[in-house]
């Protein structure tokens, strides 16, 4: 079915609740694993449904954060998700407890049962209110952000349509691009601390009343870190600042001698990769989507099915207009078994990595979506990112075609940036830890915090006065930080993982694709470091997985230097 026949009904809180309580009633009176099992998979498919209406909503309510409709029924599911999550707390408690769970547990696995009692430590009717009130901040950051109409060039532009501005080979373009797009961000400066300030409070409210020091350790058990703790992110965090950020300074200061620009870069300077322009995608829009299609009909039978069904059936929604929500994401539709991308096509090599990174993302839930139960068809998010991750660079076989005379630069800067997002990506989770820590911080304390971690993180950079990026608000323009605290340290796990990936690829595509369907297939079934055993891969713990990947990384950049 297409995206736009895709019936929506609003999700009556009544109902659900009559229904839940009559599943519940039936699993509890179970006299068999059968009869259990029957009632496991009615809850499942109830859960499922709700899931996707509530996905329907979001996915259009921020294609157009205009639409008034939409806007109150994401308003409406904001209320009423904590009090789902509160039936399903009812649910899990049953499951846990059923003198059935040996068989539920052979039939779908251990690490169903592990995250279910994690969820049960995550979360208790007892902070209800403050789930509600978070959810409202969220969709108020993101309507804020969707706002932005930035004069620029004659025109006004929204947040991502500023994206080719920003890397122009015109310096003073490029500059004054920074400029604007910061000031629009600095004007809400005010209103970004106000939010973010709550949502601290409310947060750490949270795990008071769970009784947890701080938000920290709530903030792993609502990510479902299911095989390692804060002392492993900080083993890895280490890790980069010894093996990964030595790196990436020295090529940071290549960029600066390949461009004639003056180091430590500016905000602004840092994004031009070369003199003459970034890599950009030839043709249009509709020739990235089809190039695109191309690539997936070459990787496998599976990849070719599948993009014909996100094609045929409008399960992607790319152009940057206005009114729509900032940034890219996939969701899925459990109902009908498919995915669904979101994005902002803005003209740069981004879009690219949009038909790639977004589309692994899809691809693996495409492949995992007749798994029972519903809930083991994604694993955690840091596996899921591998595979998005992962499939950029399986992309690298139609550079040519996406960028024409410029797929060399296109190779080299998608490299480059692989390397050196993992330590700012580390910087933000580590800023998260410090917050969440000492959520007594004022605003301008975070910003200091901030600016601090920007000279251990990313040395290559000055702060040089621009309005927001050089006075330690950048953060505020993470998305991440807002509405998904905790996640942004799987981007980089992930990252890690796909440059082995990346690796294997340069000796043995075939090898690598194989290692990547026995991860895809696995889905949620196992933990994340069960996944990488799967696929026969390091773990990013390890400490000679960062200093192995970057050490290839380096060999190939040296070896394919571009001026």
């Amino acid at each position: 079915m297409k995206f736009s026949e895709m019936e929506y009904k609003r999700p009556d809180l009544s109902t659900i609740k009559e229904t839940a309580e009559t599943i519940i009633e039936e699993f509890e009176k179970a006299s068999s694993p059968t009869e259990a099992d029957t009632a496991f998979l009615e809850w499942d498919k109830e859960m499922s449904h709700i899931e996707t209406m509530m996905s329907l909503a979001y996915a259009r309510n921020t294609i157009n954060t205009a639409d008034e409709f939409y806007e109150k029924e994401v308003e409406y599911i904001d209320e009423i998700s904590p009090l789902i999550s509160e039936l399903e707390l009812g649910f899990t408690k049953k499951l846990l407890a059923s003198p059935f769970r040996p068989e539920l547990e052979e039939k779908y696995g251990s690490v169903l049962f592990l995250n279910a009692e994690m969820s049960l430590k995550a979360f208790s009717p007892e902070i209800i209110t403050e789930t509600q009130e978070t959810n409202k901040l969220e969709t108020a950051y993101q309507k804020l952000i969707a706002s932005a109409q930035i004069d620029f060039d004659g025109d006004k532009h929204t947040i991502s349509q500023m994206q080719p501005y920003k890397q122009s080979a015109d310096d003073e373009v490029r500059r004054t691009a920074w400029i604007a797009e910061g000031n629009f961000y600095k004007e809400n400066s005010k209103e970004l601390d106000e939010i973010f300030d709550k949502m601290v409070t409310l947060r750490t409210a949270m795990a008071k009343k769970l009784g947890y020091d701080n938000f920290v350790k709530l903030g792993y058990l609502q990510m479902t870190r299911n095989c390692y703790s804060p002392s492993d992110i900080e083993k890895f965090r280490k890790a980069v600042v010894k093996y990964i950020i030595p790196v990436a300074d020295r090529l940071y200061k290549e960029q600066a001698q390949r461009t004639n620009m003056e180091y430590p870069l500016s905000f602004a300077d840092s994004a031009l990769k070369f003199h003459n322009g970034n890599p950009c995608p030839v043709g249009s829009s509709d020739d990235v989507i089809e190039t695109g299609r191309k690539l997936y009909h070459e990787l496998s039978d599976e990849t070719t099915e599948f993009i014909e069904l996100m094609l045929r059936d409008e399960l992607m929604d790319v152009l940057s207009k206005k009114g729509k929500a900032g940034g890219g994401y996939c969701t899925s539709f459990p109902d009908y078994k498919v995915p669904f991308i979101f994005s902002n096509f803005n003209g740069t090599a981004d879009d690219v990595e949009v038909i790639t990174h977004e589309a692994g993302h899809a691809f693996a839930y495409y492949m995992a979506r007749n798994i029972i139960p519903s809930s083991m068809q994604s694993p955690t998010l840091e596996a899921c990112e591998i595979h998005s991750m992962t499939m950029e660079f399986f992309g690298w076989r139609k550079s040519d075609e996406f960028f024409g005379n410029q797929a060399a630069k296109f190779r080299y800067s998608h490299l480059f940036e692989a390397i050196t997002f993992i330590p700012y990506g580390t910087m933000v989770d580590h800023f998260q830890h410090i917050v969440y820590e000492k959520p007594e911080m004022t605003p301008e304390m975070r910003h200091k915090e901030w600016a601090r971690l920007l000279g251990i993180y990313m040395p290559w950079l000055k702060l040089d006065g621009s309005p927001f990026y050089g006075e330690g608000h950048g953060w505020q323009r993470q998305m991440h930080i807002y509405e998904n605290p905790f996640y942004y340290i799987d981007y980089c796990l992930a990252q890690t993982v796909a440059l082995e990936f990346w690796t294997i690829m340069q000796n043995s595509h075939e090898d690598a694709w194989s290692r990547y369907m026995r991860l895809v297939s696995k889905a949620g079934t196992q933990t994340f470091t069960q996944l990488l055993e799967t696929a026969g891969l390091m773990s990013p713990f390890e400490e000679d997985a960062l200093q192995e990947v970057s050490s290839a990384v380096v060999k190939w950049l040296d070896e394919n230097k571009l001026q």
